[in-house]
């Protein structure tokens, strides 16, 4: 069997209550069929353009042989390093893929300088840039392909040998490129960035780092029929009653072959629920994090393994949802399991109409060029800044860190959001783990700019219970962008604070930490933490 899945307690009987419903209103096969009304009326007009993932397995075979023999002529002519610029769905399918099925792939998702010159100084004679936005307009994506596009013009290389583009038909990109000459791929416009992992913006970075994307495709495809029955035990509807069944949903990979997948599930959960002043918030977790043993009442722990009835039968974990399966199973049952859920929370899960709000910010930053703000003070190397409502009389980043804490309610969440190189400082991460255990509730950490496309429509539009820590970098670098009056070190210093304003617009406490030398810093404020 591709999935199985394994329910226990509780979410069992919600499940159970839910199920029935959803088979009498015929939601599987509505699915399958493009139904666009089964989230209601208001959400038809964008339900009736973003179904076409349901039949993303029979769109995307003519793209193998293609991508396949691109593949060979790189490789033939000594290009054997591929690098991904692209944000979202666009970077965290292929991020997924190729981890899980050994194929290496530079992702490059970020604006941060010291990132962009890694990843410039890395190989590039070997290299090629797939460059992925579906809009054909994203920041990122742009200022990405125009720093490789001078490089490889500065090493004799041509550009157009070099960088391979993904994007919507018609897209500004889509037409830029082709007049360009660069090779491009064009995905299904009838599918949004997050639901794309099985189509052109998932494959054609995968297929030319050497992933299997045929398998990938034929896994999927053992589940599509399974996926399409109204009956009781379709799992779609049986996980997607399970997602729905608490606020909150820990994600915990316990033992399964599939690396990296709870920061995939993550995008496609926040961003496709996470609105209207509901939703359901998803936290990427480890097997022994304080939230998988704390028994949060509002939080749901869903574990990822390689044999769900196995594991249970081996670890007896009540109340937990267990699913097991093989990459592209899991990737297309998630995609009709999320959307049932958005249909039981009743929202529309292909809108995000809360991510546009931080790209405004982040251009009428760029535009208007403010001077930067005076911190409120500096802790050891430690600009502090946030709202005199929050940072009080604190003089010390511990003091402001427990009066940020102070804010949580009950049923709220902690976000620690870092606009840092996450190459250099992939140790950072590591400061959820200790928010969890002093703060006592779910932790979220997000790598900035990226999480921007992905859970920030879930920090702005989701029940309105989030605490947020920024935590920027004085960069060692920075990075001019070609053709663009702001730099690397601009643009992702604009994202930061854009997105600070809009979360502040919106009523949530937000303090901004930036470190002034991050190689020093860090342990500074990991310390801080921990007293």
């Amino acid at each position: 069997m591709s999935f199985e899945i394994h329910l226990s307690g509780d979410v069992k009987e919600a499940v159970a209550a839910a199920v029935p419903t959803l088979v009498a209103d015929l939601v599987a096969s509505g699915i399958t069929a493009q139904n666009p009304t089964l989230w209601g009326a208001d959400a038809e007009a964008e339900s009736s353009i973003r179904l076409g993932w349901t039949e993303a397995v029979a769109i995307s075979r003519p793209l193998v042989a293609p991508i396949l023999e691109l593949r060979d002529a790189l490789r033939a002519a000594g290009v054997n390093h591929i690098v991904l610029g692209g944000m979202g769905g666009s970077s965290l399918a292929p991020e997924v893929i190729t981890n899980t099925l050994g194929a290496p792939l530079t992702i490059l998702d970020s604006t941060a300088p010291g990132q962009i010159l890694a990843a410039l100084g890395d190989r590039l004679e070997t290299s090629a840039l797939v460059v992925s936005s579906k809009s054909g307009s994203t920041v990122e994506t742009d200022s990405q392909r125009r720093a490789y596009e001078a490089a490889f013009t500065a090493a004799g290389i041509n550009p157009t040998e070099r960088i391979i583009v993904v994007t919507d038909p018609g897209s500004p990109l889509d037409k830029s490129a082709r007049e360009a000459g660069y090779t491009v791929f064009n995905a299904d416009p009838n599918v949004g960035g997050r639901y794309s992992a099985l189509t052109a913006f998932g494959l054609v970075p995968s297929g030319l780092a050497g992933a299997d994307i045929e398998e990938l495709l034929n896994e999927a495809e053992a589940i599509s029929v399974e996926l399409a029955v109204d009956n009781e035990t379709n799992p779609g509807l049986v996980l997607g009653a399970a997602i729905a069944h608490r606020s909150k949903l820990g994600i915990v990979t316990d033992g399964s072959h599939i690396v990296g997948f709870g920061d995939w599930v993550e995008q496609l959960i926040a961003e496709s629920t996470g609105k209207l002043g509901t939703g359901v918030l998803p936290v990427v977790l480890e097997p022994l994090s304080t939230e998988v043993t704390a028994g949060y009442a509002d939080t749901q722990i869903v574990r990822l393994v390689d044999n769900a009835h196995t594991h249970f039968d081996n670890h007896a974990r009540e109340g937990e949802i267990l699913v097991s399966g093989s990459l592209g199973a899991q990737l297309l049952v998630w995609e009709y399991a999320v959307v049932v859920a958005g249909r039981l929370l009743g929202i529309n899960p292909f809108d995000q109409p809360d991510v546009e709000s931080a790209k405004i910010a982040t251009r009428g930053l760029l535009d208007s060029r403010p001077e930067p703000t005076e911190p409120a003070f500096v802790d050891a190397g430690i600009e502090v800044r946030g709202p005199a409502e929050v940072i009080g009389s604190a003089t010390t980043v511990r003091e402001v860190l427990a009066a940020l804490i102070g804010t949580l309610p009950e049923d709220g969440y902690f976000s620690v959001q870092a606009y840092v190189d996450r190459v250099a400082n992939p140790q950072l991460q590591g400061i959820r783990d200790q928010f969890a255990a002093v703060t006592g509730r779910p932790v979220t950490f997000g790598w900035g700019p990226r999480f921007l496309h992905s859970t920030g429509q879930f920090h702005k539009g989701g029940p309105a219970v989030g605490v947020f820590l920024q935590i920027t970098e004085t960069a060692p670098a920075d990075l001019e962008i070609p053709e663009r009056p702001f730099t690397f070190g601009e643009l992702i210093g604009a994202q930061a604070q854009g997105d600070a304003s809009v979360l502040a617009d919106h009523g949530r406490p937000v303090v901004t930490l930036t470190l002034t030398d991050p190689a020093s810093t860090i342990e500074t404020l990991f310390a801080a933490i921990a007293r």
